[in-house]
């Protein structure tokens, strides 16, 4: 069976569940229910690694490593 992680709810719904919310509010599918439930987290941690990498990017990039605070649009100086 397969498991979805409900964002509004913040609650685990199953996937032959006739009250399922639509695709926009679900996270999934994961094979377990204990997978949905800590879906929110894992994605967060994701979402960190990812801005991590982007900022270790840029530093490498520019050979800067404040080059992620850098706004090169002339009007917010």
């Amino acid at each position: 069976m397969q498991y979805w992680f409900n964002i509004s709810t913040r609650e685990v719904e199953e996937h032959d569940d006739p009250g399922r919310a639509r695709a926009d509010s679900l996270m999934g599918p994961y094979e377990t229910r204990e997978e949905a439930q800590t879906a929110l987290d894992k994605a967060a941690q994701r979402t960190e690694a990812w801005d991590e990498q982007d900022r270790a990017d840029a530093a490498w990039e520019s050979g800067d490593p404040e080059a992620d605070d850098w706004d090169s649009n002339p009007l917010n100086g």
